[in-house]
C-alpha cells in the first residue's frame, strides 16, 4: 500500500505489507535510540522482537514496562495516572542520559509519550505513534470514545474493576477482528496469559500541553485506519486526528491490526528504523 508524505518539502513512498513485505524509502537508516512504550495492558515484553530487530541493526533500544502495568502490576494502582507514566518515561530518558530519542507510544501509551516528548523537547528526536496520536489539551483518552463506548468502559471498571482498573479484554477476533488482525492463535494465547489490568487514572487524566508545543518532528504508522481517514477526519477538524497534520508530519502504513508489534514486528522495525534516519 503505497502512502505519500511531505517532510520538509521532500515526498517520501512507503510501502509495508505483511511479515514478508518490504519497505521502499529513499534513503539508509542511520543507527538511532529507540524508546519503546506499549499500550494499555501490556508490558516491555510486548516488544521483544521489534526490539531484537532492531538492536541486530545496530540501534540502542529500551522497552519500558509503565507503572501498574505487566510485572508491575498489583497493589494500590489508584494513584497511577498520565503524570506517573510521564515519569516513567523521563526517568529512562534522562537518568540514561539519552539523547536524540525515537520515542515510540502504541495506542494507550500516547498520553504519557506526548507529554514526556513535551517535557523533555532537547532529548527527543522524533516521536512515533503506532495507531495511536497526541490528544490536545484538555482531552482524557476516554474521551476518544463514543458515548456508548464510554458508557460500557466506565461500567466494567467500576462493576469488574473495582472504580481503579480497566479490566482485560477477552482478545476474541470474532468480537473485535479489526483489532485482532494478524494475530496467530499463540500471539493471542499470550496476550491473554500475559496482560494485566490497566489503571484507569490513565485513561481520565487530560493532557496539558504547552502553547505552542514543541515543534518535535512525529511520524504515525497507521495500522487500523487508512491514512485516507486519517486525513480526511484532520481536515474536518476532528480534535485529535486535527493535531496529526502540519509540518513535521510524516506518514507511514502498515496493513495489519492494532497490535503490529506482534502481528508484524520485522515490518514495524523497518518502518522503526526509517523514523531514526
Amino acid at each position: 500500500m503505497g502512502t505519500e508524505a511531505s517532510t520538509g518539502g521532500r515526498s517520501e513512498t512507503t510501502r509495508t505489507a505483511g511479515t514478508t513485505g518490504t519497505t521502499e524509502t529513499a534513503g539508509a537508516a542511520r543507527a538511532g535510540t529507540f524508546v519503546l512504550v506499549p499500550g494499555y495492558w501490556l508490558g516491555a515484553w510486548a516488544w521483544d522482537e521489534v526490539a531484537a530487530v532492531l538492536r541486530a541493526a545496530g540501534h540502542e533500544v529500551h522497552a519500558v514496562t509503565p507503572s501498574g502495568q505487566a510485572e508491575r502490576a498489583g497493589g494500590d494502582v489508584s494513584g497511577i495516572d498520565v503524570d506517573t507514566h510521564v515519569a516513567d518515561i523521563a526517568r529512562v530518558v534522562e537518568d540514561g542520559g539519552l539523547e536524540r530519542v525515537v520515542l515510540v507510544a502504541h495506542s494507550g501509551a500516547n498520553m504519557a509519550v506526548t507529554a514526556a516528548a513535551d517535557r523533555m523537547p532537547g532529548r527527543i528526536a522524533r516521536v512515533v505513534y503506532v495507531d495511536t496520536g497526541p490528544m490536545p489539551s484538555g482531552m482524557a483518552a476516554i474521551d476518544f470514545h463514543e458515548p456508548a463506548e464510554r458508557a460500557e468502559l466506565e461500567r466494567a471498571v467500576a462493576e469488574e474493576g473495582g472504580g481503579r482498573v480497566i479490566p482485560v479484554p477477552p482478545f476474541d477476533p470474532a468480537e473485535d477482528p479489526v483489532n485482532l488482525a494478524g494475530l496467530s492463535a499463540a500471539r493471542l494465547a499470550e496476550m491473554r496469559e500475559r496482560a494485566t489490568p490497566q489503571p484507569f487514572g490513565t485513561a481520565t487524566q487530560p493532557a496539558a500541553r504547552p502553547d505552542p508545543p514543541p515543534a518535535t518532528p512525529r511520524t504515525l504508522i497507521a495500522t487500523t485506519i487508512p491514512l485516507a481517514v486519517v486525513r480526511r477526519l484532520g481536515e474536518d477538524g476532528h480534535p485529535v486526528f486535527a493535531a496529526m497534520t502540519g509540518p513535521g508530519w510524516r506518514y507511514r502504513e502498515l496493513a495489519t491490526g492494532h497490535w503490529p508489534m506482534l502481528s508484524e514486528p520485522a515490518a514495524l522495525a523497518a518502518l522503526l528504523a526509517e523514523a531514526a534516519g
